[in-house]
């Protein structure tokens, strides 16, 4: 059976770890997004205040398929 995707990009960001701004982004995401299927993480950033990290940020490319009629 074949089905169509949609790949979106999305930042997400958190001041504990790049694993989190990744479910951060996620659990945004799916508040309007369905049918979520896979993510990749295409770069990851820190932030740094007084010599410590602040914040992580993590772009990630997040597919979906498109709901049949």
């Amino acid at each position: 059976m074949a089905n169509t995707y949609s790949v979106s990009k999305i930042v997400g960001t958190s001041e504990k770890s790049i694993e989190d701004a990744i479910e951060t982004a996620l659990a945004t995401a799916r508040k309007s997004i369905k049918n979520m299927n896979w993510f990749e993480v295409i770069s990851t950033r820190g932030y740094i205040e007084d010599g410590k990290v602040s914040y992580y940020q993590v772009t990630i490319e997040l597919g979906f398929r498109y709901e049949k009629d």
